[in-house]
C-alpha cells in the first residue's frame, strides 16, 4: 500500500481519515499544522498528500504544501480538501498541480476512491518513466556489442551523427543489426521522446505501401472509408526508419525523393501538401550502386539517402566478437527448471567462433536460444548446437576444438546480479560470514543500505521471473513504488 501524508487543522478530521486509511493498509503520517508538515514531506517522501487548502485559515499555507509536495522527488499526488469550495479555488488548486479536489463534507468512500485513482495514476507515470529509461538504456551505444576494429569504427560514426538531422543510409547483410543501429541513432538524439516509426518496404505491395507511408483521403480508392494519416505524418517530430528501401517501386521512389527534397507529404486523393519534420533513416542489404546500373533504383534518390553511410560488418568479418555476443545472449538466460544461469563449454564456443554465420548476429542469437533450451545440466555442449553448425564437423575436429571445461564468458559491462535466485544454494556460496568479510567499511550507512536494497530487489525479480506485480507483493510495496525504485538505479532491470 501507499505512504500517505495527511494535513488538516481539524483534529477530528485527521483522526477519522487516519483510521480509515490505516484500515485500508496505508502507512499514514498525520499532521495538524504547516510547521510540522513541511519537514515531514522531506522525511517520508509520501506517494499521496491529502491537505486542507485553508490551513490555519490561510489559503497560502495550503498552496505552499501543494507546491512543496510537487517539488519532492518523486513528486507526490496531492488531493486538496476544503470547506470553502468554489470553482475559482478548485481551478487554482488544479493549476498548481493538485491531482484532485474534494469539498467538505465528503464521504470516506469518496476519498478512498480518489486515493485509488491517484495511486493508479502514480503507477502509470512511474511505469512510463521506467519504460522510457529502459528503452533508452536498451539502445545506448554500450548495448551494441563488439570490440573489433570494424565495430569500433561503427560506434564512432554513430556517436558523431546521432544528434544530427542528417539522412543516414545503413548498409549491411541481413541479421547484422541495422534496425538496432537505427534505434540507437534515434534514442540518442534530441528526437528521442518523439515517435520512432519502422517500416519494412519489402513487406507490402506497392499500393498498400503508398497508403501506409503517405496516407489517404476518404473515398480516394475502393476501401478508403476514412481519412488516414501516413507513417511520415505519424513520425512527425521523430524518426522514420525505412528498411529494405531498395525494394521500392519506381513510383514510390519518386514520391520519397520529393519528401526528402521538400519535407512535405501529400496524401492519396489530397491536393494540399502537409509539412513534416521527420528524420529519415534508410537501410538495405542490397547494392544500390548495382541497382542504379540496372535501372531499378533512382540515382538522385540514392544521393539523397546516402548523405552519411554506415556500413555494418558481417559476423564472419569480426569473429573475435562472437564470444562477447554469446556472453551477451547468455547473461540473462536462466534455466526454468532450476533457476541456474546457462554456461557453455570451450569446445562449443570454438565451433561457434569457426562458423561462417550467413545469417549473422540474428542466426547466432537463434542458435544460442536453441542450445539454451535443449542443454542439460545448464551447460551448452557441441551436441546442443543446431545441426547446420555441426553437420560437417568430424570427430577429430571436435577433439581439436578444445576441452569440455566451462568458458569464463567475457563481459561487455558489469555482471548482472539478476541471475542468482533467492535460494542461495542455487547460486554461488554466499554465507553470512563471507558477506561480512566482503563488505567494504568505507561506505556511508546510507550507501551500504542502498547496495543491499539493489541486490535484494534483483534477487526477488529473478525469483519471480521478472514479474513486477508478484515482486511487489513479495516485497510488500506498491507496484508504483517498485517502478520508482527501478527507475532510480541503473543496476535494476
Amino acid at each position: 500500500m501507499a505512504r500517505v501524508l495527511l494535513i488538516d487543522d481539524e483534529l477530528t478530521m485527521v483522526q477519522m481519515v487516519t483510521e480509515m486509511l490505516r484500515q485500508e493498509g496505508h502507512e499514514v503520517f498525520p499532521y495538524t499544522n504547516l510547521r510540522d508538515a513541511l519537514p515531514g514531506l522531506e522525511a517520508h517522501t509520501p506517494e499521496i498528500v491529502i491537505t486542507d487548502l485553508y490551513l490555519d485559515k490561510s489559503r497560502a499555507h495550503g498552496l505552499e504544501i501543494l507546491q512543496k509536495a510537487r517539488s519532492i522527488t518523486p513528486p507526490a499526488s496531492v488531493i486538496v480538501i476544503t470547506a470553502f469550495g468554489s470553482i475559482e479555488t478548485a481551478v487554482e488548486a488544479m493549476k498548481s498541480g493538485a491531482y484532485d479536489y474534494l469539498e467538505k463534507p465528503f464521504k470516506l468512500d469518496e476519498l478512498n476512491l480518489c486515493i485509488q485513482r491517484a495511486l493508479s495514476y502514480n503507477e502509470a507515470i512511474s511505469e512510463n518513466l521506467y519504460l522510457r529509461k529502459q528503452l533508452k538504456k536498451k539502445y545506448q551505444f554500450s548495448q551494441l556489442i563488439g570490440t573489433s576494429q570494424k565495430m569500433q569504427d561503427v560506434f564512432k560514426m554513430i556517436e558523431r551523427v546521432a544528434d544530427t538531422d542528417s539522412t543516414i543510409l545503413i548498409l549491411g547483410e541481413s541479421g547484422t543489426g541495422k534496425e538496432l543501429v537505427a534505434r540507437a541513432l534515434h534514442f540518442n538524439s534530441r528526437r528521442q521522446f518523439a515517435p520512432f516509426i519502422p517500416v519494412n518496404c519489402s513487406a507490402l505491395p506497392e499500393n498498400l505501401l503508398e497508403s501506409e507511408l503517405f496516407g489517404h483521403r476518404r473515398g480516394s480508392f475502393t476501401g478508403a472509408v476514412n481519412d488516414k494519416k501516413g507513417l511520415f505524418q505519424e513520425a512527425d517530430g521523430g524518426t522514420i526508419f525505412m528498411d529494405e528501401v531498395g525494394s521500392m517501386s519506381a513510383m514510390l521512389q519518386s514520391r520519397l525523393l520529393r519528401v526528402l527534397q521538400e519535407r512535405e507529404v501529400r496524401r492519396i486523393g489530397d491536393n494540399t501538401p502537409t509539412y513534416i519534420n521527420v528524420r529519415v533513416l534508410a537501410a538495405t542489404n542490397e547494392s544500390l550502386e548495382k541497382k542504379i546500373k540496372d535501372g531499378t533504383f533512382r540515382e538522385d534518390l540514392y544521393y539523397r539517402l546516402n548523405v552519411i553511410p554506415i556500413n555494418l560488418p558481417s559476423l564472419r568479418e569480426r569473429r573475435e566478437d562472437v564470444p562477447l555476443l554469446v556472453a551477451h545472449f547468455l547473461r540473462n538466460k536462466i534455466n526454468p527448471r532450476n533457476g541456474l544461469p546457462i554456461q557453455i563449454t570451450r569446445r562449443a564456443m570454438h565451433v561457434l567462433s569457426a562458423h561462417e554465420w550467413p545469417g549473422n548476429v540474428r542466426e547466432l542469437e537463434n542458435a544460442i536460444e536453441r542450445a539454451s533450451t535443449l542443454c542439460e545440466d545448464n551447460i551448452i555442449q557441441v551436441t546442443d548446437l543446431p545441426p547446420s553448425l555441426t553437420k560437417d564437423l568430424k570427430p577429430q575436429d571436435a577433439q581439436a576444438a578444445g576441452a569440455d571445461d566451462i568458458v569464463e564468458l567475457p563481459l561487455n559491462g558489469p555482471p548482472n546480479p539478476k541471475i542468482f535466485p533467492l535460494d542461495s544454494s542455487a547460486g554461488p556460496a554466499n554465507t553470512a560470514a563471507q558477506n561480512a568479510a566482503a563488505v567494504s567499511t568505507d561506505l556511508p550507512l546510507k550507501d551500504f543500505l542502498r547496495e543491499q536494497e539493489v541486490a535484494y530487489l534483483n534477487r526477488v525479480l529473478a525469483q519471480t521471473g521478472g514479474d513486477k506485480e508478484k515482486a511487489a507483493i513479495l516485497l510488500g510495496i506498491s507496484l508504483a513504488t517498485l517502478y520508482r525504485k527501478l527507475s532510480e538505479d541503473e543496476r535494476l532491470a
